[in-house]
């Protein structure tokens, strides 16, 4: 047993990966950092409705179960019970904060961090934010002016903060062995050709509806060259239709409802075609790989355009509308960006910028620590 101090943090943030993947990133870089100066405990707080529960096991952390929802932004009746759950769900987390007595709480979105931020504010307990999007969420824009810092994703979010909020831009956090991976061995992996040219092909673990129809129609109009290979996620939801109408087009090609082993798809993937969410973008440029951005029309105040067209400006992406899908092929779209060098010049200038960005997760792994060091002398000095 060492001999060194103890301290707690609580890990707010899911629902979706691009809330909960952030914080395990987070998460496993503090206590990297803090083996040999802090015992560290982490608790992550999620619902059983989030991508959060299904990953349990999957972490290293142990989860904490609070019943909250959102709205529905249609008229329902379920929105009267909104009130009831939410004051429920507050009581639970200051229940969870006073067994925990953490020394700082981290907030990385999505409703279910509201309760145990807002606990956290009325019992004077430090939090901090990350916000991945370009348009903050709701929970981020009310509880921002609290924290001790919001750390954003991207420099236009601070103008959509109340004033009197204390913002660092650092880019969204990727977990560190996204970028460790060998080409060869996820071509072996994938059973695919490493001397191919790859396009990646994603729209999220659902997959994107309006994505993989245009890829079928370009499969069912013309035949991949020879050059060309495709690692295609399809989403569960349509992998068995759509994988059916491709049948003998995509020979040689892998086709998949989900990709878990992500570092190896970024590590193989010549130009990627996906959505344009904040963790796909931080994942896309950790790795260098240009890519094709589609954004997802319906996001809240549009974000995922907002996004993308942060990465166009920078020369490493591409942006298609949604409704130019009628008319563009985006597989035709990647073949000539690869066959022109289009493709290679957004890999260099992505892989330029990588030169010169610290990343975020040791940025905000950091002020964390810093927090929780000013918390630990203090009580061992009381």
């Amino acid at each position: 047993m060492n001999n060194l101090p103890r301290a707690a943090i609580i890990f707010a943030g899911g629902g979706t990966g691009g809330h909960f993947y952030p914080a395990v990133a987070i998460a496993d870089r503090v206590v990297e950092l803090t083996r040999d100066r802090v015992n560290i405990d982490i608790t992550f707080m999620g619902t059983r409705r989030g991508i959060e529960y299904r990953m349990r096991d999957k972490i290293a952390y142990p989860l904490e179960l609070i019943n909250i929802r959102g709205l529905v932004r249609s008229f329902t009746l379920k929105n009267l019970l909104v009130p009831f759950i939410v004051i429920s769900a507050l009581i639970r987390a200051l229940s969870l904060l006073n067994k925990i007595n953490p020394a700082v709480v981290v907030g990385t979105g999505g409703y279910v961090s509201w309760p145990i931020l807002k606990a956290a504010s009325m019992k004077k307990v430090p939090y901090v934010l990350q916000e991945q999007n370009s348009y903050p969420g709701l929970v981020t824009r009310q509880m921002s002016p609290g924290a001790r810092c919001t750390f954003l994703g991207f420099e236009s979010a601070a103008r959509h903060l109340k004033n009197g909020s204390k913002t660092q831009v650092t880019g969204n956090p990727v977990r560190a062995t996204m970028t460790n991976a060998d080409r060869s061995e996820a071509a072996k992996y994938f059973d695919l050709d490493q001397n191919k040219r790859t396009i990646l092909i994603f729209g999220g673990s659902q997959g994107a509806r309006a994505i993989n129809q245009n890829i079928l129609s370009f499969l069912q109009a013309n035949e991949l060259p020879d050059n060309i290979q495709l690692l295609w996620q399809i989403g569960t939801r349509d992998y068995k239709e759509v994988a059916a109408q491709a049948g003998s087009r995509v020979t040689g090609c892998a086709l998949l409802p989900f990709v878990e082993r992500m570092d190896y798809a970024y590590a193989i993937a010549d130009i990627a075609i996906a959505r344009a969410g904040a963790l796909t973008l931080a994942e896309l440029a950790a790795c260098s790989v240009p890519s094709i951005l589609v954004p997802y029309p319906y996001a809240a105040e549009d974000h995922q355009r907002h996004n993308a067209e942060d990465f166009v400006r920078q020369g490493t992406a591409l942006l298609i509308d949604e409704r130019e899908l009628n008319t563009v092929s985006l597989i035709k779209r990647a073949i000539e960006s690869i066959d022109s060098g289009e493709c290679d010049k957004m890999a260099k200038a992505s892989a330029i910028a990588n030169q010169n960005r610290v990343p975020a997760v040791d940025i905000i792994a950091e002020e964390i620590i810093k927090i929780v060091t000013e918390r630990t002398i203090g009580e061992a000095g009381d």
